[in-house]
């Protein structure tokens, strides 16, 4: 049905976007966890700044991860 190289097409659409779902992700639950710790503290974005930054952190850690994985399983097949 589809070609090789329509496969490899969306297998990279797929991988692009699950990375950015990641990122995304990871700083969407920085936010929240920031954004109602200082309502809750009632501190004026103290945590949601701290946890905004965190999120990125772990998000580009995690996405540097699958990156690395994919690299290494693509070496191990070729």
């Amino acid at each position: 049905m589809l070609g090789k190289e329509t496969h490899k097409i969306f297998e990279q659409l797929t991988l692009v976007s699950q990375l950015g779902l990641t990122m995304v992700g990871s700083i969407g639950l920085g936010f929240a966890i920031g954004y109602f710790l200082d309502k809750w503290l009632g501190t004026k974005g103290i945590f949601l700044t701290l946890f905004i930054l965190l999120g990125i952190g772990g998000g580009g850690y995690t996405v540097y991860r699958q990156i690395r994985e994919l690299e290494d399983s693509e070496e191990e097949n070729s």
